[in-house]
C-alpha cells in the first residue's frame, strides 16, 4: 500500500506511475479542492526553451512529458513554441538561440499571424507543446478514481504502508533546505488576439510567456521572486506582465482580466529536483519552476525504483 500525500502535480503523477504497475494507492490532501503551485503553473511543456537557464538533465527528462501527458489526458497543444524579441533587442534572440536547441529559424507572421509585421525574427521550438494544468490535473484525478485509487482529499486522514511525500514547501518539516520561489500570473480574456501556440517574449526589462487558453483567454507569467510571501500579485508585477504582454501586441491593452494570482513553487539550493528518503518516508519534491515537466519524469524512476524493491521483497 501506497499512500501519496499531496494532490498538485507532483502526487499525482507519481499515484498514477505506481497505480498503472498495479500498486494499491491512496492520495491524501488536507485541501478539499487543492489548490498550490499547481494551481498557478502556466502548463507550458518546453524543455528546449527552459534549457536557456537550466541544466541538461531538466532537458532531457522534459523531453519526455509531452507523449506522457498527451497518453493520459486530454487538451495537450502540440504547436511547439514561438520565441520573438522586439527589432532592437535582436542580439538577445541570438543569445537565446546559443543557449538553446530543438529550434529553427522562423517567421513569426506564418506562424502567428496576429504578429504579422510586429516582429521580424523568431525561433520556433516545434516539438514543445502546451495544457491548460487545471484541466491536466482534474482529468488526472479523474483517471485516478477510475483505476480504484482513493482520492482522500480534504482530510487529514493517517497515511497507510509506505508514505510517497509530495507535499511540497510543507514537507520542510521534513526538508528544511527547501526554499520558496514565487510565481505570479494574470489570466485574460483577449477576444481581438488569436495565438495558438506558446509565445514567450524576450524583452530586456520584462521577459514573459503569454499561453493559450480556450475561450479567448491567456495566461501571461514569468516573474520569479526569491520570497516566502503567499500574498496578492503587487501592483508593480501585475503593470510589468501587462506591459509586456502589451508589447506582444497591442490589443492585450483592451483585455479582461479574469484572474490574478501568485503561487510559491518549492526548489532545493540546485534547483533540480529529486527523490529522497527520510524517517521512513519517500519525498519527491524541489520541482522549481518545472513541475509539469519533471513530474512525470520523477514519478517514473519512483514507480520504477520501489516496484523492483517490492518484487524483490517478495
Amino acid at each position: 500500500m501506497f499512500s501519496v500525500l499531496g494532490a498538485g502535480v507532483a502526487g499525482l503523477c507519481a499515484a498514477t506511475m505506481l497505480a498503472e504497475r498495479g500498486a494499491r494507492v491512496e492520495v491524501i490532501d488536507p485541501a478539499p479542492d487543492p489548490q498550490g503551485a499547481s494551481w498557478y503553473a502556466g502548463g507550458m511543456l518546453a524543455p528546449f526553451c527552459e534549457g536557456e537557464s537550466a541544466p541538461l538533465c531538466v532537458v532531457e527528462n522534459g523531453r519526455r512529458a509531452v507523449d506522457w501527458w498527451a497518453a493520459r489526458v486530454p487538451g495537450v497543444v502540440r504547436r511547439g513554441t514561438l520565441v520573438v524579441a522586439p527589432p532592437r533587442d535582436r542580439a538577445e534572440l541570438a543569445r537565446f538561440a546559443r543557449a538553446t536547441r530543438g529550434h529553427a529559424p522562423a517567421d513569426p507572421g506564418s506562424l502567428e499571424p496576429d504578429l504579422a509585421g510586429r516582429f521580424a525574427e523568431g525561433l520556433h521550438y516545434a516539438d514543445e507543446a502546451h495544457m491548460d494544468p487545471r484541466a491536466a490535473l482534474a482529468a488526472l484525478r479523474a483517471r485516478l478514481a477510475a483505476m480504484g485509487v482513493a482520492l482522500r482529499l480534504g482530510t487529514d486522514a493517517e497515511p497507510r504502508g509506505q508514505v510517497i511525500d509530495c507535499r511540497g514547501l510543507a514537507a520542510r518539516d521534513a526538508l528544511p533546505e527547501l526554499r520558496a520561489v514565487r510565481g505570479e500570473m494574470l489570466l485574460v480574456e483577449a477576444p481581438e488576439v488569436t495565438l495558438t501556440r506558446t509565445v514567450r517574449l524576450l524583452h530586456p526589462r520584462f521577459p514573459c510567456y503569454v499561453v493559450p487558453r480556450a475561450g479567448g483567454r491567456f495566461l501571461i507569467g514569468a516573474t520569479m521572486v526569491e520570497s516566502d510571501d503567499p500574498g496578492p500579485i503587487s501592483a508593480r508585477a501585475t503593470m510589468e506582465l501587462l506591459s509586456a504582454a502589451y508589447a506582444l501586441h497591442p490589443a492585450f491593452a483592451e483585455a479582461r482580466v479574469i484572474e490574478i494570482g501568485a503561487g510559491l513553487r518549492p526548489a532545493y539550493p540546485d534547483n533540480i529536483p529529486r527523490i529522497v528518503e527520510r524517517n521512513g518516508r519517500i519525498h519527491l519534491n524541489g520541482l522549481y519552476r518545472h513541475g509539469f515537466l519533471l513530474a512525470p519524469a520523477l514519478a517514473g524512476e519512483l514507480a520504477a525504483t520501489l516496484y523492483q524493491e517490492t518484487r524483490h521483497a517478495s
